[in-house]
This record gives structure tokens, C-alpha cells and sequence, in this order.
């Protein structure tokens, strides 16, 4: 298999098991780099494992049936995997803080439903960054965060 084959290997397992319908944690110290990169427009930036999965814990906890999936074949190129998403979840945990715009209380039973894509970057077969633009205006204006004009 070549570079770019291996690496939407990793990538597409990372999106099944960390960012699926269920989440196994054990995937973060399987294929994450010990000081991974966690960045997207609606939390504050993640590094490291044990961040990651805090993070991890305290949304699915907010949001039990939070779960992403792949819209569009994974892009790779050199250390590169490129990946079109869509997902969301209903707010039926507890309370929820970790938005940059503002804190849920608890179990609003708001849903969101939003797009994204996300640039992953690997080196010997970790990831070491996962960046993405996401569709945050209309996840915080179902969530109540943001008023619709």
C-alpha cells in the first residue's frame, strides 16, 4: 500500500471509532501522537491525549447520540488526509460549557445538525493534527447560542 492508502487507513479508522456512532477511547492512544492537535471553530484547541479524550467524554456525555460520518471519499496527498463530514447530536446530558460562544444548561433536548471538513495530518502512521472548518453558525444557532438575523 502506498503513503497516501496507509494514512486514509488511519484516518478513516479515527473517524469510525473516535468520532462515530460510538466512541472507543483506546483509538486515541492507538493513532494519536502523544501531543495531538484537537482545533475546531467551536471549542477551544485540544493537545494531547488525555485533553482529547476529556473532551471527548464531556461531549458525548452532554450529548449521547452525538455522532459524525463521512459525506465524500477521504483526499490524501503526502502527510495529508482530507475528510468531508456531517453530524450532530441531541443535548440531553448534563450541562455543557466547553462551547467558545457559551454554555448550555442542563438536558435542553436541542439538536444540531452540521457540515464540516477537516485537514488531518500524519507522521509514522499518528495523527498529529486535526484542524477543521465546521459549520459552527448553524450548530450554535440550533443549540439557542447564537440568534438567528
Amino acid at each position: 500500500m502506498s503513503k497516501e492508502s496507509d494514512n486514509k487507513a488511519v484516518v478513516g479508522r479515527w473517524f469510525t471509532e473516535f468520532w462515530g456512532e460510538t466512541c472507543d477511547l483506546a483509538v486515541v492512544d492507538a493513532i494519536a501522537a502523544p501531543d495531538m492537535l484537537l482545533q475546531y471553530s467551536l471549542h477551544e484547541p485540544r493537545r494531547g491525549r488525555a485533553d482529547i479524550k476529556a473532551f471527548m467524554t464531556d461531549f458525548r456525555a452532554a450529548f449521547p447520540d452525538l455522532h459524525f460520518w463521512g459525506t465524500a471519499d477521504l483526499i490524501a496527498e503526502g502527510d495529508y488526509v482530507v475528510g468531508q463530514w456531517e453530524g450532530g447530536g441531541t443535548h440531553t446530558g448534563p450541562a455543557f460549557s466547553d462551547f467558545l460562544t457559551g454554555s448550555l444548561p442542563a438536558a435542553t433536548g436541542r439538536k444540531m445538525h452540521f457540515t464540516g471538513t477537516t485537514v488531518l495530518k500524519l507522521e509514522g502512521g499518528k495523527i498529529v493534527s486535526e484542524v477543521g472548518l465546521d459549520d459552527g453558525v448553524t450548530a450554535l444557532t440550533q443549540l439557542g447560542l447564537l440568534r438567528a438575523a
